[in-house]
This record gives C-alpha cells, structure tokens and sequence, in this order.
C-alpha cells in the first residue's frame, strides 16, 4: 500500500474559498483513502504568496525535505491540495524525491480506479491524457520520463513511454470517436426510455447519500458506501408507484468542489442524462458543515453542462434535503416545501412522500 502525506496549502488572503481548513483537509482525507493510500502525515501549511517556481517557500520545503530524509520516507506520495503547474510538480519531485501529485492529478486517479465500463475506462482515459498534454510537453525535456496512460502512482520515469503532442492527439481523436459511438448508443437506449416511461435523474455532490436513495426507492442492491465516487457509471432502475405510475430513476456520478474540467467534458455522454431529464433531484447532505458551499459547487456545474450563468437552476428541478436522521432538531416550517423534500434515505423516512411528489410532477409537466 503506498503512503502518502496530505497538504492543504492555506493561501492567506483568499476569498474564493468558502470551506474551513478543517473540512477541506478532511474532504482531502477522504480523496486518499478512496484509493486505499495510507496517510502518513496531514498538514495545513500557510502560505503568503504561491512561489512561482515551487508553490511553496524555501523554508517550507526545506522543512518537508528535513522530515522525509530524518524518517527515512522513501515511497512516499506527497499530495497537495490545490492545482500545481508542471513546472512546479517537476522541481518539488526533484527536491523532495518523491512522487507529487495535486488536486486535479489525485481526482483523476480516484476516477481511474473506479471505472468499471468500457465507457468509464474511455471517459477518464480521454480526461487524464487531455490534462497531461500540456503538461508532458512543459514539465520535461526529454520525454523518456513521461506518464503514460491513465494513472499517476508508478512514479517517473517508470514505464519509459515516449509520448509526444502528435500520439497524444491521435489517441484523443481514437478515444472521441469510440465515445460517439458509445454516445450514441446511450442516446438510442434514452430515446427508448423516455417512450416507456418518464426518467428522472439524481445529482448532488459525492457521498450526499445518491446511491443510498437510489436502492431505497428500487429495491436494488447497487454498491453504496460512505466514501467519495461510490458511484461512477450511471445505473437506471424503473420505480412502480402504481400499475399505470411507473418512472426510470437513474444514478450518476456525484460533483465535487474543483471537478476537473477535463472529467466534465469527458464525462459529456454521461451527464448528458441530466440534461434529458424529466426532472433533476438534487440530493443534499444536511448534516454535512458544508452544506450551503456544497450547494454552491453542484450549482456551479449544473451551469456548465446547462450553459446557464449567474447561477440558473432548470425548472425541472427540486432538492431532496437528505440524512435527516443526523439531526437532533429539525426546522418543522421547512420540511416537504415547495421545491425541497427532507427525508432520510438510510431509514427510509419521507421516501414515500418524494415518491409522491414525483409523480405529481410529472403527470403536471
């Protein structure tokens, strides 16, 4: 099992980030052991301005270094936090000795690891290789110590690939016609679909407990577990309310803060099943100290695969406030208003009413 050691870079003066340190570098956490990597150390390091050459100051990485060489930590990853240019990835490898991964890198690696499709395998192998082509081509000069493929954790100059912008394009180019077949497949079993029955998709930020509601109102037994992408290819199920009331409930892969760019667009085949919805149900963790910043993100990328700004919501959209069961208290005035459902998906309490509500919303629309 690899060891890896967690940094969250606390940049000083910035107000992008609406989360507390603690939170992120828990969320953090969560990334690493997703993938089994056990944690030697996690840190929040402060910073006052990003060095352009190496993210962080000398003393800083000096101090790491000291650490690594009096432990004798060989083998391990250091993974930060936040998105680092190639050639800042290229000098902290050199200096450190060590493996380096950021943000981007590391949720790539989780995707990686999770794909179980022909469809999956394509989508974040067509996500890795468009992220690293800029990359090969700035951060090295011979290109013998490329990464190739899809994953991060062999280190460089491992697998010795000469990889070079003309193979990576033709490899991009291979990859997007086999997605369009794929794409369009997926387009005539939706059409097929929608004839039978009306579809309605879950979205929310990853672990809101999807795949959880998704088996409780099935009757499935999908592969759901408290840890991020549970879930990355999406599964569809039909729900009978009555003889006649039947509808398709599909499950798709969960958002979170920073999702590569790369992941939304290769994923387009996928998340497009959102776009076709007959409605959106945005399943939301109340217990979660990140509740409203988590809104904010899966807000924020619902925009990008709508095309919407200022932050639009389709009108086919209501939100399932979930893991009600944590709460001591609960604001009795909010419960299953208008475009809000509160529910517990663990112990099933408020499933019938979204069921309802479903159905209401469909035979109106």
């Amino acid at each position: 099992m690899n060891i890896c050691w967690l940094i969250h870079p606390n940049i000083l003066n910035n107000n992008i980030n609406r989360r507390t340190n603690d939170s992120v570098l828990f969320e953090l956490q969560s990334l690493a052991t997703a993938i089994n990597l056990k944690i030697y150390q996690s840190n929040i390091i402060k910073i006052n301005k990003i060095n352009p050459g190496t993210f962080f100051g000398k003393g800083k990485i000096e101090e790491i270094k000291k650490k690594l060489i009096e432990n004798k930590i060989e083998s391990c990853i250091i993974i930060i936090n936040s998105n680092i240019s190639p050639i800042q990835q290229r000098n902290l490898e050199r200096i450190w000795n060590v493996k380096v991964l950021d943000r981007t890198a590391l949720i790539l690696e989780i995707f990686g690891a999770r794909a179980a499709t022909k469809e999956g395998s394509l989508q974040v192998e067509l996500a890795h290789i468009t992220w690293q082509k800029t990359r090969l081509v700035r951060s090295w000069t011979h290109l013998e110590r490329q990464r190739g493929g899809r994953g991060f954790l062999g280190g460089p100059g491992e697998l010795q690939i000469e990889l070079d912008k003309r193979h990576i394009t033709s490899r991009i180019k291979r990859i997007k016609k086999e997605l369009e077949k794929v794409r369009k497949i997926r387009e005539l079993q939706r059409n097929k679909r929608k004839k039978l029955y009306p579809l309605v998709s879950l979205i929310g930020y990853t672990n809101s407990g999807k795949s959880t509601l998704f088996n409780k109102m099935t009757g499935s037994n999908e592969f759901a577990k408290d840890m991020v992408f549970a879930t990355l290819d999406p599964k569809h199920r039909i729900v009978s309310l009555s003889k006649d009331d039947n509808f398709i409930i599909s499950d798709t892969v969960g958002f979170i803060s920073n999702l590569p760019t790369e992941l939304i667009e290769s994923f387009k085949s996928t998340l497009d099943e959102i776009l076709y919805a007959d409605l959106i149900i945005h399943v939301r963790d109340i217990s979660h100290e990140d509740y409203y910043s988590q809104n904010e993100d899966v807000q924020a990328i619902i925009g990008q695969i709508f095309g919407y700004s200022n932050g639009e919501i389709p009108n086919n959209y209501i939100e399932v406030i979930n893991k009600i069961d944590k709460l001591d208290m609960i604001d009795r005035n909010k419960i299953n208003s208008k475009n809000k459902v509160f529910l517990s998906a663990l112990t099933g309490q408020g499933i019938n009413h979204l069921k309802n509500i479903i159905n209401d919303f469909i035979k109106n629309n």
